[in-house]
């Protein structure tokens, strides 16, 4: 059974129990907008022990926002009873909340395109706020006055960015205009929001129009800690679907980092107002540092350089932000990086074959584990990867005369 289908038997259930029951929220938006909804959330005047009464796999998730999920029908159904929220005194989360109609359940939310409910067995659109004119206009506007929606959580600044570049719509102008008045009280929301709500936007195909938002707007000074303005040619020279790496990388280039220069404090910089892991640091440092190698120093390498660096971890995604970046400035140095890569690639051992010998194969020839291993190794594994050593005999007999000379 659907997710659809598991949601009409909740509401169904509630219905025979003579309730109101729609589905809700953003999958009324997506069915409008002609998206694929992601969940079908259903909003009832039945109260929340109603519905643990009504349904026999039941969890209570919001108890204090009148919120259960139902599991009855193969598909986890969020259910929510209407309500109205009391004063937000965290900026966050309602203080208190009053469970009521639908009319104020819909003017409690934060746009009117997510305010909308639908009866999927009439397919009649329950609409109090207008928002399926805005749907209509492609326009997103706050519900009610856009200075209380943003006063209630700041980081409803952020979600008008993400759905007006992820949906194509213009955002409202008193709403804009509220946003640019509160774009510093963003600095009040943690981390971990922004950096949930930036991780959507980048991974969405729409993120360079929603790094655009953020500028125009006026919130990087919140998100990113500076004001910079921000040049979308790189970013929107990528895939449509790219890494958080990748696109962490673009955003850092697009908004001034020369692919030349240390990126170590802009890796910090995110690592603190992004709330990047260590492992999304650490790629964020990897694709910059290989692409400026490819930038600074390709020529320089050999061939056994050149191979180690497109054998690395992450330098698919840093070829790709060279040949943007390249792209940009109507250069071709990319080109020359391109076809070499792909050759190794075509070739029977491909870029970076397995090392013909290891440590072990050492110590069978009577060799001390010792520092000179390690330069013992990478010198027959760089002469195997330039052509000079073909097979493990090869590779023995070179590491024989490597252990002989001198250190």
């Amino acid at each position: 059974m659907s997710e659809r289908d598991a949601a009409v038997r909740v509401i169904r259930g509630l219905r025979e129990r003579d309730h109101v029951a729609y589905l809700a929220g953003g999958c009324v938006r997506d069915m409008l907008l002609g998206h694929e909804p992601k969940d079908f959330d259903v909003a009832t005047d039945a109260r929340p022990e109603q519905i643990e009464a009504y349904f026999r796999k039941t969890a209570s998730v919001g108890a204090a926002f009148g919120v259960v999920l139902v599991r009855d029908f193969g598909a986890t159904i969020e259910v929510a009873t209407f309500r109205s929220d009391g004063v937000y005194s965290d900026a966050r989360r309602p203080d208190s909340i009053e469970f009521s109609s639908p009319e104020m359940d819909a003017q409690r939310r934060d746009f009117t395109i997510n305010a909308l409910f639908l009866d999927p067995e009439s397919e009649e659109v329950i609409d109090y706020v207008d928002g399926r004119r805005d749907i209509e206009a492609r326009v997103l506007r706050a519900v009610g006055d856009p200075d209380k929606r943003l006063q209630e959580d700041h980081l409803r600044a952020m979600r008008a960015v993400r759905f007006a570049a992820r949906y194509g719509l213009t955002i409202e102008a008193n709403t804009a205009e509220a946003i640019r008045r509160h774009a510093l009280e963003l600095r009040g929301v943690s981390i971990e929001r922004i950096g949930d709500e930036m991780r959507r936007m980048l991974l969405h195909p729409s993120r360079t129009a929603a790094i655009g938002l953020i500028d125009e707007l006026g919130l990087d000074d919140a998100v990113f800690g500076d004001v910079c303005s921000f040049d979308p040619g790189i970013m929107g020279r990528l895939g449509v679907r790219i890494s958080y790496g990748l696109a962490l990388a673009a955003l850092a280039l697009g908004r001034g980092l020369g692919i030349d220069e240390d990126s170590g404090g802009v890796c910090r910089v995110y690592r603190q107002r992004l709330d990047l892991s260590n492992a999304d640091r650490d790629t964020l440092a990897s694709i910059l540092e290989i692409a400026r190698s490819m930038h600074d120093n390709w020529e320089q390498l050999g061939v056994a350089g050149k191979r180690r660096l497109a054998g690395r971890e992450h330098a698919g995604d840093a070829l790709s932000l060279f040949e943007a970046w390249c792209a940009e400035r109507e250069r071709d140095d990319a080109d020359a990086i391109v076809h070499e890569i792909n050759a190794w690639a075509e070739s029977e051992e491909g870029v970076c074959p397995p090392a013909l010998i290891d440590g072990g194969g050492l110590i069978e020839l009577g060799m001390n584990p010792g520092p000179r291993f390690r330069e013992i190794l990478d010198a027959v594994y760089d002469a195997q990867l330039e052509g000079r050593v073909h097979d493990r005999l090869g590779a023995i007999e070179l590491a024989k005369k490597l252990n002989e000379k001198p250190a």
